[in-house]
Formats: C-alpha cells, sequence, structure tokens
C-alpha cells in the first residue's frame, strides 16, 4: 500500500516520547480527551499497524497517522 499522502517530520528533542503526548506536541490532536477517544477507538496507527495504547514508547524514525496526517518522530 502506497501512502501519497506526506509525511511531517516532528522533532521531539529526545530519543523517545509517549503515543498520546506525541500526538498532542505534533498538533494532530488538541485535548488529552481526544487522544484517549481517537486512540482506544483504534483510529490512530504506528507503522501501519493500529496501537490502543496511549502510552506506547515511540521511537525515533516511528510513523504516527491519524485521519490521513502522518508524522514522523525525530530526534
Amino acid at each position: 500500500m502506497t501512502n501519497s499522502a506526506p509525511i511531517d517530520d516532528v522533532s521531539i528533542g529526545g530519543d523517545g516520547i509517549r503515543l498520546g503526548q506525541f500526538l498532542k506536541f505534533a498538533g494532530v490532536l488538541e485535548s488529552g480527551g481526544d487522544v484517549k477517544e481517537a486512540i482506544i477507538d483504534g483510529y490512530v496507527t504506528v507503522n501501519g499497524e493500529v496501537d490502543r495504547r496511549r502510552g506506547r514508547q515511540l521511537q525515533v524514525g516511528d510513523i504516527v497517522t491519524f485521519e490521513g496526517r502522518s508524522v514522523r518522530v525525530c530526534p
């Protein structure tokens, strides 16, 4: 499957960040409540796979997608 949408790089200034934190930090979702719902309902993918854990530790290079917008974790 080819994703024609561009991937935005978001620098986290470190080695890792939790999925819920990253979605807010990257501006993908505005509030913690929105983040929680989107993740629990299965609307967020990490590296192409649905992940329902807000606390999932992301690593540099991971790609998070929500509603067609993809963002890559960068140092």
